[in-house]
Order: structure tokens, then C-alpha cells, then sequence
């Protein structure tokens, strides 16, 4: 590299595609100035660690959990299977996949103070900042927690926190309601389990169609891990300063509640909504090659071809609505889509159909409320979380996250006393 101030050449190292930032700091225009740095909000193009959880190939339309497939994952696995292959790397023997599964369930029950807690709550409050401080306070529950560097305990915490989001977000869905709250039933799968808990009413053992449950379980499954996104990242910042999984998972639940990273599956509906009926996307395109409308659902910052999780969720659109009724707002999406995709203003500006423009229909069509779909995702995505927090405390190179600035306020200003300023 050659610095143009000064005319001097460094020689920066290339590995794996990146160059460190440290040895940037090498170029300085004199021995009295700072090295230089990299000045990049939303790190667009800054690689924060090392990591061996999840591959995208953004361009491609890849995306793969520690090696394999999303598409081979979703069609011939399951959540809780998935979510071992995160946490471990590998997926398990049959042995070990017992014990995960009698783990989890074994842990879905959670204190009787936390469900105290949760009903104090008001009627009208979000499940999400319910499921939010839940967690948070999991950490009071369990002040072992705190010691990340015993391999047996966080094995611990990460089996616990898997095993009880269902029973957190089913209880903030409940609540919403003014519904009882319903006990796991540990006979059930883990996602027929958290099914019940949402649904169960005064019959004496829930059964849900298995292709509800099915669905759901995919879907759990797209929303596992998603590299390096705000969530994860969130995740990872704050369990950098060694805190306790369940306060960095809050972190990451807190990311996850704002409108840009968890809530676009909503503004998908609204959208659908507004437009109202399939003669009026015409004019509805219009509008957003004017500058206009916004087109929610399509495009997305790390696919640049198409996203290989919406082909996914749009078969598991057919096998939900065969069970509940088409969603009306289906024959709107379809055509949207089908127009989107032959409109040269769209392919030249590549936005295809990302994972949010029909999860959002599928759990409308589950009976789900607006305010619970970040919940589904903030379930789904627990073992991500879980398996870069858990890959962040063993990674040596990782340090306590203090990114720099750019100073832009003033300098040396001389303080003048309350007495003379307000004289």
C-alpha cells in the first residue's frame, strides 16, 4: 500500500480475502499523528472474527450451516437436530441425539417466580419486550451462569435457554391474550410442544396437524443462524465483555425487536394489504419506480441473486394453507412476485424474494399476531445465537469490543462558571 501524503509503501498482508485493521494502523503520516483506521458504519465491509457457524455466498444464493445446505437441512432434518449441528459442529449419533432431545425437554419447564414475574406485565404489553426482559432475568436464576469458562456449564445454559424460549414466547403470546398460561407437555416434539402452549384451550391433550408443525419446524429452521447480521452481532459484542449467555442473548432479542432486522415480515403484510387487490400492483410497481411505494420483501443485503431460504418457505406456504384456508392476500403476493421478477427494473436491481415476503402469510395463517413474529424468529434463531456466543468465548484472537470513532464535536473550550454565564 502506498500512502499518497507521504509517498511511502507499506507492505499489508492478504489472508483470507481480508487485511487487518492493526496493520493499517502502520501507515501514519508522521510519528506524531495517529495510523490510519477504517471508517465503515454498519461494518459493510469489516470482518469482526472467525468463524466456522455459517456460510453465505451472497451472489450465489448459498447458505449453509457448518457445511451443509439450508435446502437439504429443511427438507430432511429437524429444528432440534439443526440446532445440535450449530452448537456442535457436527451432526449427532443417534445416542447423542437422544440425550439432546431428552435434554431439552427435560429443561422446558421454567421457575414459577419467572412466570410471577411475566404477570406483571401489562394486558397490553409486547410479547417481545416480554421475551426480552425474561431472558434477561434467566441470568438471576442461574448465577453459575456466569462462569463461561467451565465446558459442562455452558453445555448448561445453552440446553436451558434452547429449551425454554418456547415456553418464554408462548407465554408472552398467552398474556397478550389474557389466556392462562399452559405448562410444557414434555410427550410432545419440541415444536408441537410450543404449539400447545400457544393453543391449548380446555381439551385434555393438544394435537396439531403435522403439517402445521412441520412448517413451523422449517421455518424455526431458515431462522436458525444468518452470519453475522445485527442480531448476531449484538450477540457476539456483548458476550465479548464475558457476560452470562442469557444477558447476551437478551442483546441479541433486543436487536431482533427493531423494525429494520426482525419486523420486515410485517411490513410485507401491510404492504399486501395496502395494495389491496391483485389489479391495483400495476399501478402499485408504479409507485415504487417513482420513489413512491416501498417494495418490502425483496432484495436483501447479503443476496445479490435470489434468496435461497424463500423458495423454501414458499413450498411450506402449499402445506399450511392445506391445512387452514389460502390467505387471501396469497393471490397479491404471488402476482407481485411473478411481476417483479419479469420487470427489468427489478432484475437489473437484482431484488428478488427474500425469506420475509411469505413467512409473514404463513403465520398470519397460523392465527399468529403482528407483535408475535419476531418472537418466532427470536425462537428459531436461539441456537445461532447460542453456537457464535459459544464459539466467541473460545476464540482466543477475540478481544472486548470497543470499535473506534471519528471525533466530530468541539475542542478545549474553556469552562465559564453558572455565575458569569447566566450573569
Amino acid at each position: 500500500m502506498r500512502d499518497n501524503r507521504t509517498g511511502q509503501s507499506y507492505d499489508v498482508p492478504i489472508l483470507d480475502g481480508t487485511i487487518k485493521a492493526s496493520d493499517i494502523g502502520q501507515i501514519k503520516a508522521d510519528d506524531e499523528t495517529p495510523g490510519l483506521a477504517v471508517y465503515d458504519p454498519g461494518f459493510v465491509n469489516t470482518a469482526s472474527c472467525r468463524s466456522a457457524v455459517t456460510f453465505i455466498d451472497g451472489d450465489k444464493g448459498i447458505l449453509e450451516y457448518r457445511g451443509y445446505p439450508i435446502e437439504q437441512l429443511a427438507e430432511k432434518s429437524n429444528f432440534l437436530e439443526v440446532s445440535y449441528l450449530l452448537i456442535h459442529g457436527d451432526l449427532p449419533t443417534k445416542e447423542q441425539y437422544d440425550a439432546w432431545v431428552h435434554e431439552i425437554t427435560y429443561h422446558t419447564f421454567v421457575h414459577e417466580n419467572v412466570r410471577d414475574f411475566m404477570e406483571g406485565f401489562r394486558y397490553d404489553a409486547h410479547p417481545m419486550g416480554m421475551l426480552l426482559a425474561s431472558v434477561g432475568a434467566l441470568s438471576t436464576f442461574y448465577p453459575e451462569s456466569r462462569n463461561i469458562s467451565d465446558s459442562d456449564n455452558r453445555h448448561m445454559q445453552i440446553v436451558r435457554l434452547i429449551a425454554k424460549m418456547p415456553t418464554l414466547g408462548a407465554w408472552s403470546f398467552r398474556h397478550a391474550q389474557g389466556k392462562p398460561y399452559v405448562y410444557p407437555d414434555n410427550d410432545l416434539s419440541y415444536t408441537e410442544n410450543f404449539l400447545g402452549m400457544l393453543f391449548k384451550m380446555s381439551e385434555r391433550k393438544f394435537e396439531a396437524d403435522p403439517r402445521l408443525v412441520k412448517a413451523l419446524d422449517v421455518l424455526f429452521i431458515l431462522h436458525a443462524d444468518h452470519e453475522q447480521n445485527c442480531s448476531t452481532n449484538a450477540v457476539r459484542s456483548v458476550g465479548s465483555s464475558q457476560v452470562d449467555p442469557y444477558s447476551a442473548t437478551a442483546a441479541g432479542i433486543a436487536a431482533l425487536y427493531g423494525p429494520l432486522h426482525g419486523g420486515a415480515n410485517e411490513s410485507v403484510l401491510r404492504m399486501l394489504r395496502r395494495i389491496g387487490s391483485v389489479d391495483k400492483i400495476p399501478e402499485f410497481i408504479d409507485g415504487v419506480k417513482n420513489g413512491k411505494e416501498k417494495l418490502m420483501g425483496f432484495g436483501h443485503r447479503v443476496y445479490k441473486n435470489f434468496d435461497p431460504r424463500a423458495k423454501i418457505i414458499k413450498k411450506a406456504c402449499d402445506d399450511v394453507f392445506e391445512v387452514t384456508g389460502v390467505n387471501p392476500l396469497l393471490e397479491i403476493a404471488q402476482e407481485l412476485e411473478k411481476i417483479a421478477l419479469e420487470d427489468e427494473y427489478f432484475i437489473k436491481r437484482k431484488l428478488y424474494p427474500n425469506v420475509d415476503f411469505y413467512s409473514g402469510l404463513i403465520y398470519e395463517a397460523l392465527q399468529f399476531p403482528p407483535e408475535m413474529f419476531t418472537v418466532l424468529f427470536a425462537i428459531g434463531r436461539t441456537p445461532g445465537w447460542l453456537a457464535q456466543w459459544h464459539e466467541l468465548v473460545q476464540d482466543k484472537e477475540q478481544k472486548i469490543a470497543r470499535p473506534k470513532q471519528i471525533y466530530t464535536g468541539e475542542r478545549t473550550r474553556d469552562f465559564v462558571p453558572a455565575s458569569e454565564r447566566w450573569a
